[in-house]
């Protein structure tokens, strides 16, 4: 396989370091920036996210990171969000009384989970549809989440001869969405780079898709 790049979005998440470190492992060649010519140029976009969905929805903003999203998968241009950069793609977040728009790249609302402890934080399964791309070969595996809130309900629909998306689930005080498969826009609430060999390899199978 041809060597990818990579543009991990630099917009002041928390977590890009290990993001780029788990891209450069797996065969990448990796940029940190917000440029908007290297985001435009890469094979992928990797979008990460930590803390608040308020808090990201506006550091995203200060770099104009929703046109950036827009504009490459307009283009059929690959994705990836991680974790709080998987929720924002939602139209909307509700986080301790906080309702915020999202960048809407999908219908719905990431919501607190109804689960007795929260964060749900450590390693769990997954329920991958048979068409992922992204579990080819670890739909079996655990993943490391670290979350108390998720999209909950897959709302969007689409009309033959459009493809249905790959919508994977897993369980934390009822079902949440764990990732999803959309054409160019692939997502997952779990960190694949703190999921060892199993996260490397989900890793490997998007680079894959570029």
């Amino acid at each position: 396989m041809t060597t990818k790049r990579v543009v991990v979005l630099d917009y002041g998440s928390g977590n890009v370091h290990s993001a780029v470190k788990a891209l450069e492992k797996v065969g990448a060649s990796v940029e940190l920036t917000a440029d908007r010519r290297a985001v435009a140029e890469a094979d992928g976009l990797l979008v990460p996210g930590v803390g608040a969905f308020s808090a990201v929805i506006s550091a995203l903003e200060a770099v104009r990171g929703g046109d950036l999203i827009d504009k490459r998968l307009a283009g059929g241009r690959p994705v990836l969000g991680i974790c709080v950069g998987m929720q924002v793609l939602f139209s909307r977040g509700i986080e301790r009384g906080v309702d915020s728009e999202g960048l809407g790249e999908w219908p719905g609302t990431v919501e607190e989970l109804a689960a007795d402890v929260l964060p749900h934080m450590g390693w769990n399964t997954v329920r991958a549809p048979e068409s992922s791309r992204l579990f080819a070969g670890i739909s079996d595996e655990r993943f490391y989440f670290v979350h108390s809130y998720a999209a909950q309900r897959w709302e969007l629909e689409v009309q033959p001869p459009l493809p249905a998306a790959s919508v994977t689930w897993a369980d934390h005080g009822g079902a949440f969405i764990a990732a999803v498969e959309n054409g160019p826009l692939s997502a997952t609430q779990f960190h694949p780079e703190k999921s060892g060999d199993a996260g490397m390899h989900l890793l490997e199978n998007w680079l894959t898709t570029l």
